[in-house]
């Protein structure tokens, strides 16, 4: 038997709970993998909710990135053996599969190798984030070096990771944070410039650092009435990738706001990660960052597997700095 994570009607983390459900084998170009370590993301609580771009099937499992080691392997399977130690790269619907458990049956194409001696709790933090900002700001339109990123509440882990994708590539990340407690650490993450959005108007200050130019690129996952601040950020000709539309006031069913000389669209990693030469890129990118150091995943905290519900109240409480990780004993 395998302890998986379920929910029968959409809600807040109190609908989450533990079951214990046979253990599958995989079918063709799928392998079950012994988790390890399992990353808690913002797209688990919205899709948790009811408030993803595509709803749950209930009663539903949930969760987009693991790592652990592969146990078994369907046929057709070649990207991994039996043995291996993987991470989890969301390349799959959540209506499909799933990796809050103990035991997960995931697409083999979704499978990352890592080294065995690898730490799981970095492994189960990094794919969501840095193939994020990749995607955003290196593949199709990259952003040119010197060029102003704006990244709008930061403090996660895509904007974490966004600041140090940005960096590796020469433009200049502006980072943003509601409140001053995070200031500081966002300057030692790398972050060229912070702004403390209670304190300092959005629009006022990104003007006097671009020397009134405005930034080429903003990332925002917030949404909701404060899109059209940071809509005032964005240069003639550069653009807005809304990413993660947390703000529950947020109403997309105009679409975004039409706005002349500036390209607004909704953005999600999933046409990288669904591609196989796009992913092998994805892939190939992030990992030489790991290895020269130029990429480290910043970990907020780690919660034990069955505290799953308090994990995911840390994370929508918006106290974390970084990434939160369920770690799995067995």
């Amino acid at each position: 038997m395998a302890r998986q994570v379920f929910f029968d009607t959409t809600g807040g983390p109190e609908v989450l709970h533990l079951r214990e459900v046979p253990t599958r084998a995989p079918g063709a170009g799928e392998a079950r993998i012994r988790v390890d370590a399992i990353g808690v993301n913002r797209a688990d609580a919205m899709f948790r909710a009811g408030r993803y771009f595509y709803p749950p099937e209930l009663p539903s499992t949930l969760g987009y990135e693991a790592a652990g080691v592969v146990e078994a392997i369907g046929p057709d399977v070649t990207e991994v053996a039996v043995g291996d130690s993987v991470a989890v790269l969301p390349a799959f619907k959540l209506t499909d599969h799933g990796t809050y458990g103990d035991h997960v049956v995931l697409p083999a194409a979704s499978l990352v190798p890592r080294a065995a001696d690898s730490d799981p709790v970095t492994a189960a933090a990094t794919w969501m984030a840095y193939v994020s900002a990749y995607g955003a700001l290196v593949e199709g339109d990259p952003v040119a070096k010197g060029d102003h990123v704006l990244l709008i509440a930061a403090s996660g882990g895509v904007g974490l990771a966004a600041i140090q994708v940005a960096n590796s590539i020469g433009a200049v990340p502006i980072a943003t944070t509601r409140t001053p407690a995070k200031k500081q650490r966002l300057l030692d993450a790398g972050a060229a410039h912070v702004i403390v959005t209670s304190e300092e108007d959005l629009v006022t200050r990104v003007r006097e650092i671009t020397d009134g130019h405005g930034v080429t690129t903003a990332m925002d996952p917030v949404g909701g009435p404060g899109i059209i601040d940071v809509i005032g950020t964005v240069a003639p000709g550069g653009r807005l990738l809304a990413y993660g539309i947390l703000d529950p006031r947020n109403d997309l069913s105009q679409g975004l706001p039409k706005v002349p000389g500036i390209d607004l669209g909704l953005y999600t990693l999933f046409p990288v990660t669904y591609d196989p030469e796009r992913r092998r890129k994805a892939i190939e990118f992030v990992e030489a960052g790991l290895a020269d150091g130029t990429f480290t995943p910043v970990v907020d905290s780690t919660f034990d597997f069955v505290d799953f519900a308090g994990a995911a109240n840390h994370l929508e409480s918006g106290a974390q700095f970084g990434k939160v990780v369920l770690t799995v004993r067995h």
